[in-house]
């Protein structure tokens, strides 16, 4: 009796204690999605900046943004491969040092081709940790907490993402004051390159974190190492799941040779054919409908709708919060509702804030008025603005095309978000109201489940080459996004490119209500009996 009572005492205690131990490794394993998300984001801020220092054309801006993509996709494709040898940790950690030495070289960049270089070398960084760190975390966590602990990966990305929206305008700001400390470190100037290099403290903190991070005990068991990998499961389950989990591991790996490269063919069999449709497809879906040209471009956007500079480098803060609380709302229901039901609640209000912005924006039209006069920059010649007085223009293609015929192509790109303010007539809130709704419902969809499902729907035996593929898929997509965005502003025109955005997303819409099947609450295992069978 007094043992039975005893036992019962201890299991509150144990739960809690392999509660901690998963969460606080998850957290640190995490902090690669904070990297990935503050690496990929800085550009928004820095893009005005070196368009101008570097005189780059809209393709060339568009490549100091996608670079980072094109890496990352070469990265994404190799390192499930790499970690399914060397181990997912020590992919991990080489990530950090990526990094690590991509802020250092994109600070001190001294032309435009160093830059390139510097942001190709973080894009295997984001590679690396976009696809290692929530598979190691859906290796490690229990079935009932898989989805919430997953999504953190996701939450702290997009934590990342809102860090360098605030250090860019902090950074601006600061630029702009007159006090000694901030024009010894010359902020004004250096504004976008202290921008790039501040990633260089959280990456050697992440690195130097990774040493307190167990191996993944699902990589142990298929190596061999049972042992080992028990010793750790026992600290997230009691021992016959772990004894049970082992069993299953062991019984789903045993239809190859386990050491052996797996050829790509093994992803286009009959049996996986639906996890590959819906992989396939949710990986296009989630860049096509073109949150990347949102967050990596969100001052650019903001100025294309009126605001200032400084007011668009507040309004990409906005977004960034936005993107943090409905990712918090995600994590808290993915697990409870179900993944389907929040992509489709998701997918819905992206479609309707892309047709939203592309309505507003087919409303504006552009006209100088004299005041403008009276502003102007001091590298303006008033005559030369002249003929533009008074003339009103249906689109923002109209005005910019007159803008670099009255100033020439170079200063109407260096004044081009000082004549938009002066001269759009908008509905800036509903263009405020449509963009945050649009991140919002990103955020609480395709932004955490992507990765939930990515780690569930694949066998385990295959799963690290299938999220590869997918996540190369993912990764080209997100690239094409970003680097012809500029160009669609410039050709297309804003309200031409946020309508793609939205077939785009009522495509996608269609895909998920048909095929998507339901994944809450099953073990990895179940999940392969049931979807490749």
């Amino acid at each position: 009796m007094q043992d039975t009572l005893a036992t019962s005492q201890n299991e509150p205690s144990a739960y809690s204690n392999s509660i901690f131990y998963v969460c606080y490794v998850s957290l640190i394993v995490a902090l690669g999605g904070l990297l990935m998300g503050f690496d990929a984001s800085v550009i928004s801020g820095v893009v005005g900046f070196i368009e101008s220092e570097f005189n780059l054309t809209k393709l060339q801006l568009g490549w100091a943004v996608a670079s980072l993509s094109l890496t990352a996709t070469f990265a994404m494709l190799v390192s499930g491969p790499l970690s399914d040898k060397f181990g997912r940790k020590t992919v991990l950690k080489i990530a950090a040092l990526l990094f690590l030495l991509s802020a250092v070289l994109s600070a001190l960049a001294p032309s435009f081709t160093i830059l390139v270089i510097a942001r190709m070398l973080g894009g295997l960084g984001v590679g690396a940790a976009l696809i290692i760190a929530p598979m190691y975390i859906a290796e490690i966590a229990p079935a009932k907490y898989r989805g919430r602990l997953v999504s953190l990966n996701q939450l702290n990305i997009v934590i990342g993402i809102s860090v360098a929206f605030f250090t860019n305008y902090m950074i601006l700001t600061l630029g702009e004051s007159a006090q000694p400390w901030t024009q010894q470190l010359n902020l004004q100037h250096w504004n976008w390159r202290w921008m790039l290099g501040l990633e260089a403290l959280p990456a050697l903190l992440y690195f130097v974190a990774l040493f307190w991070v167990p191996e993944s005990p699902r990589w142990l068991v298929l190596k061999g190492k049972v042992a080992q990998a028990k010793q750790i499961m026992l600290k997230v389950s009691h021992e016959q799941q772990v004894d049970e989990t082992i069993k299953q591991i062991v019984i789903a790996s045993t239809s190859t040779d386990k050491q052996a490269r797996l050829p790509i063919k093994e992803l286009f069999k009959p049996a996986m054919r639906l996890v590959m449709i819906v992989g396939v497809s949710i990986a296009i879906l989630q860049q096509i409908t073109g949150i990347n040209a949102v967050f990596f471009y969100a001052p650019m956007i903001f100025e294309q709708s009126g605001f200032g500079t400084d007011a668009a480098f507040m309004q990409a803060i906005l977004v960034g919060l936005i993107n943090i609380v409905f990712t918090v709302i995600a994590i808290a229901l993915i697990d409870r509702i179900g993944r389907k039901v929040l992509l489709l609640a998701g997918v819905s209000g992206i479609v309707l804030s892309m047709f939203m912005l592309a309505y507003q924006f087919n409303l504006a039209s552009y006209e100088l008025t004299t005041q403008v006069l009276s502003s102007l920059p001091s590298q303006i010649n008033a005559d030369s603005i002249g003929p533009m007085i008074g003339v009103s223009y249906s689109n923002d293609l109209e005005f910019k095309h007159a803008l670099v015929t009255s100033l020439g192509s170079q200063l109407a790109v260096n004044h081009e978000s000082f004549f938009i303010a002066s001269a759009i007539q908008l509905n800036q809130t509903a263009v405020l109201i449509g963009l945050l709704a649009f991140v919002a419902c990103f955020a609480v969809s395709l932004g955490p489940v992507m990765w939930v499902l990515f780690s569930e729907l694949f066998p385990n035996r295959i799963r690290a080459l299938a999220i590869s593929f997918v996540g190369l898929i993912n990764s080209a997509t997100s690239f094409t996004v970003q680097l012809v965005f500029p160009w669609e502003l410039a050709n297309l025109g804003a309200t031409l490119t946020f309508a793609l955005y939205g077939i785009f997303a009522l495509v996608g819409l269609i895909i998920v209500l048909i095929y998507l099947p339901k994944t809450k609450g099953k073990t990895l295992e179940e999940l392969e009996a049931s979807l490749a069978k």
